[in-house]
């Protein structure tokens, strides 16, 4: 049995998809989702799924062992970081090596970093008028974005594409590649 936590700070669409597509799965279990948000919407979800979900705060994250100490008793496999905004602290990351992956709404390098999320990712490919976007699922290391690639998978923009026509085209890609990338790494040889 491969055991996942999955890390949201929002309203959860990621995780919900992930759970659906994993539900069936006997040898996948989400064993919880994490949330540094009271009021994330991906608590709601994980209600009404049916999956248990915690929500810590900064200090409990950043400066003490309780997430490390809490994480290293599920016995995971993978993190997934689902449209979760805060860095990973390295003490973390030097626990799980190559467990700790992300998605970004873009073709890093381009639009990665500190506050490059959601619409403002859309917002500069517009601005930029980029011919493509896409998604980037990579590895998590200490700076935003910068770790090792796992996949991209681009799509096109038309002059005429809105911002929100941008993330509707890019949220396609993460729901359908996302979980399927998830399962490879789970089961790689």
């Amino acid at each position: 049995m491969k055991r996942i936590v999955l890390f949201a700070s929002g309203s959860g669409t990621n995780v919900e998809n992930i759970i659906h597509y994993f539900s069936d799965n006997k040898q996948v279990e989400i064993v919880a989702v994490l949330t540094n948000r009271k009021e994330a919407k991906v608590l709601e979800r994980c209600a009404r799924l049916k999956v248990s979900a915690l929500y810590f705060n900064r200090h409990a994250f950043m400066e003490t062992d309780l997430i490390s100490e809490f994480l290293n008793n599920l016995n995971i496999d993978l993190i997934v970081l689902a449209g979760f905004l805060w860095r990973i602290p390295k003490s973390l990351i030097d626990q799980f090596p190559d467990k700790i992956i992300n998605i970004h709404p873009a073709l890093l390098p381009k639009y990665g970093g500190k506050g490059m999320y959601g619409m403002k990712v859309h917002e500069a490919v517009k601005e930029n008028l980029d011919p493509e976007t896409g998604i980037t699922i990579h590895y998590v290391n200490e700076h935003y974005d910068e770790g090792t690639i796992i996949t991209q998978v681009r799509t096109l923009v038309n002059a005429t594409d809105t911002p929100e026509d941008i993330a509707q085209k890019v949220h396609k890609l993460e729901y359908e590649h996302f979980p399927k990338e998830i399962e490879k790494l789970l089961f790689r040889g």
